[in-house]
């Protein structure tokens, strides 16, 4: 009797799963195999708050993977979410531009430096090393800028990211902003 009613439980919460699922959509991406790996015993903790037990897990992923993969989903969402609101600093660097982002509360500030040299990659280490030599160079200049953010401030900040930018601790965003202010 009580293996019956742990069945019926296990087939009502899969229901429920199942019905909740068919309205979610990502926010973000799935994480990666390497990234869920990493992240094992986080989504052991994030299954057992739902109460999902290694066993009704491996149930999961072979009789309704679906629901497996929507699991996945929102796990992935979450992290992303954890991720990106404590994300303070990101860098993006394209063959002769850096752009330097400092998170704030309310807005987005960047600092980008572009390289008017057309024989000049920064992505480059000999690039890389010439900008750093030549940052008074005519051909170097700066910018600033400010930017709101629209409703959601870390989707903003996730659309950086999948442009190529990283999350940073803000060495980088600090050395320029120095520079920048003392050349005014």
């Amino acid at each position: 009797m009580y293996a019956k009613c742990l069945c019926i439980l296990f087939q009502i919460h899969l229901f429920i799963i199942t019905f909740a699922f068919n309205f979610f959509r990502m926010k973000y991406q799935r994480l990666s195999k390497e990234q869920l790996d990493e992240l094992h015993t986080e989504f052991i903790n994030f299954l057992a708050t739902q109460s999902i037990t290694a066993e009704e897990w491996d149930d999961i992923k072979t009789s309704t993977p679906h629901v497996a993969e929507e699991e996945i989903d929102i796990f992935s969402d979450l992290v992303w979410e954890k991720v990106l609101t404590g994300a303070q600093y990101l860098e993006h660097f394209s063959k002769d531009q850096i752009h330097l982002f400092e998170l704030q509360e309310d807005q987005m500030h960047l600092i980008a430096v572009k390289v008017n040299n057309e024989l000049i990659d920064v992505t480059t280490e000999d690039g890389y090393d010439w900008l750093r030599s030549n940052l008074l160079n005519d051909d170097v200049v700066f910018y600033n800028a400010s930017k709101e953010y629209s409703d959601d401030k870390n989707l903003d900040k996730f659309k950086l990211i999948q442009q190529g930018a990283t999350i940073t601790k803000g060495e980088l965003y600090h050395y320029f902003e120095r520079l920048v202010n003392e050349n005014k």
